[in-house]
């Protein structure tokens, strides 16, 4: 029986390892098996929202392990550590506990066909102390550990009385530090229902920090200018064209030689794919570790491997490349499902362009702003406030229709909401 491994439990991965599940592994036509270094799936755009308290994992979060006993596929705990596409082999590091103590020993497994969806880490462009001084928001763990750290520094301010601050810079003016400046505010002002009446958005100093010379340079600049009105609202101090050269224990150095001070620094500038893909032999690689792909996804050198997702370098007829972007990686599960199916029929394969559908960026309770259908007509239509919120909640609900189905995707949404009502609005531990 021919293996199918996906490596990467990310949108796209987990949504093309359901598809796979439910077509070859249901009917016992070849092996799937997802790989993964975590056990628990959360859709990152909503990292953001894990890193205030806004989310809590334990209630929102998909474990793997059960997915794929309902969808006819094996999940693998491992973090992945090597490829070797010529044998066709691909190998996992030792498993340890908490205590250092070996689980699992150093594993190599097979495939026939494999599919990497490894996604992607920050990139801190070799600055000095970042690396040491720095939270980042890759992964549902580190967004925790910045949860628990940003729940004992409220803790600090409300024990200091009315007088104390909070300091927080934020590098990367991307849609991830835009989105976690505004959720900051929200979560300050919320903690006066828990214990904490003095406590409001007041309380903290936020500086949003970008080399470039503009927030949200993927986004038309209409819409960047009217998120930094938002921000600036709320009391964000946004500094453009501020490039950060070290980073230390209370803040950062820029380029202009001033020193931005903080409590909590957080890095969410640029990324990259994980360093150990460079490392694959016989695949192209560019210059942040992204694989080569041609169109059909498929690498360049190897035809039983695809890649998806923020891992993935594809370039587009126009000469552009396709952006890291979870509308992205959805669009590219929906092809790879479809060209492994037809490889095993003998069909021809397809090819995938990108099609823009548009960008969202949620600031929290206050505002929705983002454009719409990029790539129809020749042009975009520009949506905020309510509207805007209900689209972007809508991808969230697509989301958990791709991997649970209509009716477990409404039921879990309808219990979302009735948690909502029972449940602290804040993960407080």
């Amino acid at each position: 029986m021919k293996k199918i491994v996906v490596v990467g439990g990310g949108a796209g991965g987990l949504e093309l390892v359901t598809k796979l599940g439910n077509t070859f592994g249901k009917k016992k036509q070849a092996e799937v098996i997802l790989i993964d270094r975590s056990h628990t799936h959360i859709w990152k755009p909503l990292l953001h929202e894990v890193a205030t308290g806004s989310l809590d994992i334990n209630n929102d979060g998909l474990n793997y392990r059960a997915h794929a006993a309902k969808h006819h596929y094996q999940f693998q705990l491992g973090t992945l550590i090597d490829v070797d596409p010529e044998s066709q082999t691909l190998t996992l590091a030792s498993l340890d506990d908490e205590k250092g103590h070996e689980v699992l020993p150093e594993r190599t497994l097979p495939y026939d066909t494999l599919v990497m969806a490894v996604g992607s880490v920050s990139n801190d462009f070799g600055t000095k102390g970042v690396a040491e001084h720095c939270y980042f928001l890759d992964s549902h763990r580190q967004a925790e550990r910045f949860q628990q750290a940003l729940l004992n520094q409220f803790l600090r301010i409300h024990q200091e009385g009315v007088e104390g601050k909070l300091k927080l810079a934020i590098v990367g003016g991307g849609a991830t530090g835009v989105e976690l400046s505004a959720e900051l505010f929200h979560v300050a002002d919320m903690l006066k229902a828990y214990g904490m009446p003095e406590m409001s958005g007041k309380r903290i100093e936020v500086q949003l920090i970008e080399a470039g010379s503009r927030i949200l340079p993927a986004l038309p600049a209409h819409i960047a200018s009217l998120a930094k009105q938002e921000l600036t609202r709320l009391g964000v101090n946004v500094s453009e064209e501020t490039r950060v050269v070290e980073a230390f224990d209370g803040g950062f150095y820029t380029a202009e030689d001033t020193t931005i001070e903080a409590n909590l620094t957080i890095w969410a500038a640029g990324v990259k794919a994980p360093d150990f893909v460079a490392k694959i032999k016989g695949v192209e690689t560019t210059r942040t570790n992204q694989i080569t792909v041609r169109n059909t996804l498929q690498t360049t050198t190897f035809d039983n491997v695809y890649v998806i997702g923020d891992c993935c370098s594809c370039q587009q007829a126009d000469g552009s490349f396709v952006p890291p972007r979870a509308q992205s990686a959805h669009q590219m599960a929906s092809i790879v499902f479809g060209n492994i199916k037809a490889s095993f029929l003998g069909e021809p394969l397809k090819d995938y362009t990108y099609k823009d559908y548009g960008s969202l960026v949620n600031l929290s309770r206050y505002s929705t702003v983002g454009n719409l259908m990029g790539n129809l007509a020749g042009g975009s239509m520009f949506i905020e406030g309510r509207i805007a919120r209900f689209v972007y909640v809508s991808l969230y609900r697509l989301h958990l229709i791709a991997i649970h189905g209509w009716f477990k995707a409404t039921v879990i949404m309808a219990a979302q909401k009735i948690g909502k009502v029972v449940k602290p609005k804040l993960k407080l531990h």
